[in-house]
């Protein structure tokens, strides 16, 4: 467990805690480096990588969160600021596979929950409109049709009764 926060997630490695998601994915990168490198070789690149994990870190989990505690306009204007960050996103994407390039890299494993997140909640609602976000979503497919991704999220089936049921239980407030 954390030790500042009380929260989890934390690594433990040879006996020591490695606190926080970002913080856990960097160590192992540099830990295990010989395998599939998360951060790019060059630093300015490396620079970008960590700057636009934090930002979904920080301000798209922020965001997240606000969308659901929220309900009417309040929920309407905060899925317009969820969009607003995938639209950034969309340019940083260009052309690439991947925000790593041919490869995952801590970009793609930062965002990969929330958007994947998301466009499961898609199968019950409109959040993402495909055609305004067919690189997104056709990222979003690349990294859950990788092993290593998909065994991280629970079985569709649970997720759309999930969203089902959280749909219902709006409509009912």
């Amino acid at each position: 467990m954390n030790p500042v926060h009380k929260k989890i997630p934390v690594l433990i490695h040879n006996g020591k805690p490695i606190c926080e998601s970002l913080i856990a994915v960097e160590y192992i990168d540099e830990v295990w480096n010989d395998q599939s490198p998360l951060l790019p070789s060059d630093s300015y690149q490396r620079a970008q990588a960590r700057f636009w994990a934090n930002y979904v870190n920080t301000e798209m989990c922020e965001i997240s969160s606000r969308f659901w505690r929220s309900e009417g306009e309040e929920k309407i204007a905060t899925k317009e600021e969820f969009l607003e960050c995938l639209k950034l996103f969309k340019e940083q994407l260009g052309d690439k596979h991947y925000f790593g390039g041919n490869n995952l890299g801590l970009v793609d494993v930062a965002l990969v929950p929330l958007v994947c997140y998301y466009y499961k909640y898609n199968l019950c609602s409109n959040f993402i409109n495909e055609t305004q976000y067919p690189k997104i979503i056709a990222w979003a497919n690349r990294c859950t049709q990788k092993e290593t991704v998909s065994k991280c999220f629970p079985d569709e089936q649970r997720v759309k009764e999930f969203f089902t049921k959280k749909k219902k239980d709006l409509s009912n407030e």
